[in-house]
């Protein structure tokens, strides 16, 4: 149990106490530590609903109060009850923690599953800049559902399907350079794509010839099956390469493909229970008159007023759009893996989709906790959405290509003995870390400046400075004589900047769920520069290696445990830790 929850457990059992009967009574970390270290505003809540004085609620609250060994309070402002948690708690916190394998994190999600639906590249395509949020998010989740006991199926649900393959088909029988194709398939697959694009701009005949092959393909025509899979062969390795440099694993590759067979029974299905009906020849959900149309994602507010804006699941022409896929790949994931949850890392442009798709799986019956996690853009320096000199989208492999080499240039300079390859090691470590950190220490809603100089700096809120702390950590143990057994370690604090840091160091137990109220991972990742900041106070103030016993094994102890909530710490954000920089 976190001291979070110890506090909130005692002050339940005072204000049942007071009020005769059980009532909420959160607790909360403060804003400001001159306040204390924790806060409850439970006697301002419930003095309002029974129309009494907060402030005398609140001392009532207290008298019945019993923190022994816990914490002291007292009353601020209106009626606040601030919690100040003695050394004592602290450090028999930081010995629990010091034989946690969980470092106090709770398993809030055993029992439950959740599909993490992330990253979804197009097939055929290279992955470009922006690609980056939806990887990296979706990547951390997972980490973090993972750790807190969800079983987790993380599904890369690529674009696999659709009217492209038409023009890369002609192109593969008409263009195509073997030799490219097995130097480097995705840039080859991306010649013939543009050629037969701008071909078919400029010749109709071209566009049908496309048009074409598109339908043999859908007919089952076997040649173009076989080609098709071959993109789709060549592509996802290209594709693993780049995750494998991320460090990002998916259980599941179940792309748009692999639903084509449910597309034509589910709409019939939903012709048949009346949740879909026909219109100018196409099959569209409308609204269904049960919520406000304000609150109605089938309802659109035009000059003339509200009117429908349904969602399509099959053209007139027959042809099945996203929202059908979408559908059935919810029907498979509630039918087949029974996910309690699904979660959609998708930028936020496409939130009327997944509304109208999230109402029309609920109404058709499938019920879960679906969330669109949606996230903004990445803007160059200028402010601007990053581009090409060409005005095209920055290739995600050149990006990561620009970090490692930025950060071996770092290197080299702070570090110039260090071995060829453990340098090399080092600078991917560093520079793939920057890309994530840049990206998981910003609200996933804002948009943000992808500013290199910034991102691989050695201070200041970056990865590099978390990795640094730890390195830094370690060398304190490398100057160890034989091995340093800290399990059954008592813990002393006395010093300011010792009980700062472990303050901090248990708090890892509160903000790892936290990430997932919402989906923020900056929470995790400011939580983490909030900890190395407290370590390095530390570290200036409270001598470790020559202090005297027992100051000595219990700092030793803090180093310990601050060197393992880093470490874990950044490995929830999928982020590595070098031994030395």
């Amino acid at each position: 149990m976190t001291l979070q929850q110890k506090l909130e457990s005692r002050l339940a059992t005072a204000v049942a106490a007071v009020l005769g009967e059980p009532a909420a009574a959160p607790v909360v970390p403060v804003a400001d530590l001159r306040f204390g270290d924790y806060q409850s505003n439970a006697a301002m809540v419930l003095a309002k609903q029974r129309k009494t004085n907060p402030r005398a609620l609140a001392g009532d609250i207290i008298g019945r109060l019993d923190l022994t060994g816990l914490a002291t309070a007292e009353i601020a402002g209106p009626g606040f009850i601030n919690f100040r948690v003695l050394p004592e708690a602290f450090a028999a916190r930081a010995e629990a923690l010091l034989r946690d394998e969980r470092l106090g994190v709770p398993a809030t999600g055993a029992g439950r599953t959740v599909v993490v639906d992330f990253s979804a590249p197009n097939v055929a395509k290279p992955m470009h800049v922006g690609h980056i949020r939806s990887t990296i998010i979706g990547d951390s989740l997972a980490r973090v559902a993972r750790f807190l006991g969800f079983n987790v199926i993380a599904d890369n649900h690529i674009g696999d399907w659709g009217t492209q393959f038409g023009m890369i088909l002609h192109g593969w029988k008409t263009l195509l350079d073997r030799d490219a194709l097995t130097k480097d398939p995705i840039a080859e697959l991306v010649r013939v794509y543009r050629e037969i694009n701008a071909s078919a701009k400029a010749d109709p005949a071209v566009m049908d010839l496309c048009k074409a092959e598109l339908v043999k393909l859908q007919a089952g025509d076997p040649e173009n099956l076989g080609i098709w899979q071959q993109c789709i062969d060549v592509s996802k390795q290209g594709l693993q390469k780049i995750y494998d440099r991320l460090d990002v694993r998916f259980d599941h590759w179940l792309g748009e493909s692999y639903y084509n067979d449910r597309l034509p029974g589910l709409v019939d299905e939903f012709l048949a229970k009346g949740l879909a009906r026909e219109s100018d020849g196409a099959v569209c959900v409308f609204s269904d008159g049960a919520k406000k149309p304000e609150d109605d994602p089938f309802m659109v507010h035009k000059e003339g007023g509200w009117t429908d804006n349904p969602a399509i699941i099959r053209k007139a022409d027959g042809g099945f759009l996203y929202a059908t896929t979408d559908l059935a790949t919810i029907q498979y994931r509630i039918d087949e893996w029974k996910a309690d949850h699904v979660w959609y890392v998708v930028g936020v442009p496409q939130q009327l989709h997944f509304r109208q798709v999230f109402e029309a799986a609920e109404r058709w019956g499938k019920r879960g906790d679906f969330r669109h996690v949606g996230f903004g853009s990445i803007l160059g320096e200028d402010r601007k959405l990053m581009r090409t000199r060409s005005g095209e989208n920055v290739g995600l492999t050149d990006v990561l290509e620009e970090a490692v080499e930025r950060a071996a240039a770092v290197i080299a300079e702070k570090n110039p003995d260090l071995a060829p390859d453990e340098a090399a090691e080092i600078a991917e470590t560093i520079g793939i870390g920057a890309v994530k950190f840049a990206e998981l220490s910003q609200n996933r809603l804002t948009d943000y400046v992808f500013a290199w100089d910034r991102m691989l700096a050695l201070q200041g809120d970056t990865a590099p400075y978390l990795q640094y702390s730890h390195v830094r950590i370690r060398s304190i143990f490398r100057k160890l004589e034989g091995p340093c057994d800290l399990s059954g370690q008592r813990v002393a604090l006395g010093e300011d900047a010792e009980i700062h840091l472990v303050r901090m160091l248990t708090r890892f137990g509160e903000v790892v769920p936290s990430v997932l109220d919402d989906f923020r991972p900056n929470l995790l990742a400011n939580y983490l520069l909030d900890l190395a900041r407290a370590f390095h106070s530390f570290f200036e103030a409270c001598p470790v290696l020559k202090a005297e016993e027992p100051a000595r094994g219990s700092r030793l102890a803090l180093c310990e445990l601050t060197s393992r909530v880093l470490s874990k710490g950044l490995d929830l954000l999928g982020i590595r830790v070098p031994e030395r920089m």
